[in-house]
C-alpha cells in the first residue's frame, strides 16, 4: 500500500512553472502604475510651477525683476515638488509690462519614459506642459501713466 502511494500523482502541485512568469506580469503592472503617477505628479509640478510663476510676475515693480522672480518661483516650486528645476522650461508671453497687461506663463518639464522607484529614470519620455495667465495689478504704483486697462 505505501508503494502505490508514492508512486500515484495524486495530491501533487501543478504548475509551478507559471509562477516566474505571474510575477514579470506583476512587476511590468506595477511599473507601468508607477510611470503613470510619475506623469501626474509631474503635472501636479509644472501646474504649480506656472502659478508660483504667474504670482511672482505680476507683484514685481518693474519689468527686469518681474521675469527674474518669476524664473525663481519656478524653479523652487518644481524643486519643492521633488522634482529636478534644470529639467524645467519657462516661457513667457504678454504684452509689455503695464497695469491690467495680461501674461500667460508656460512652464514645460520633460518626464522619463520609465521610471523605476529608487532607482531613478530612463529615456527621454513626455513632456508635460502648465499654463497660468495673471493680470498685471491695475493698482500698481511705479509702472507709469500708461495702462491696459482701458482708462
Amino acid at each position: 500500500m505505501t508503494r502505490r502511494r508514492l508512486a500515484d500523482e495524486a495530491g501533487m502541485v501543478g504548475g509551478v512553472e507559471v509562477l516566474p512568469f505571474g510575477f514579470l506580469i506583476f512587476v511590468a503592472f506595477v511599473l507601468v502604475i508607477a510611470n503613470a503617477w510619475a506623469v501626474i505628479d509631474a503635472k501636479l509640478a509644472v501646474e504649480s510651477a506656472a502659478r508660483e510663476a504667474g504670482r511672482a510676475y505680476v507683484e514685481a515693480h518693474d519689468a527686469g525683476a518681474a521675469a527674474t522672480a518669476a524664473d525663481r518661483a519656478a524653479r523652487t516650486a518644481v524643486a519643492g515638488a521633488g522634482r529636478e528645476p534644470s529639467r524645467l522650461t519657462l516661457q513667457v508671453r504678454g504684452g509689455p509690462y503695464e497695469r491690467c497687461a495680461v501674461v500667460e506663463h508656460i512652464a514645460s518639464y520633460d518626464v522619463a519614459s520609465l521610471t523605476v522607484p529608487f532607482i531613478g529614470s530612463f529615456g527621454s519620455g513626455f513632456t508635460v506642459t502648465g499654463r497660468h495667465r495673471s493680470v498685471i495689478d491695475p493698482f500698481a504704483s511705479g509702472l507709469g501713466r500708461t495702462n491696459g486697462c482701458g482708462i
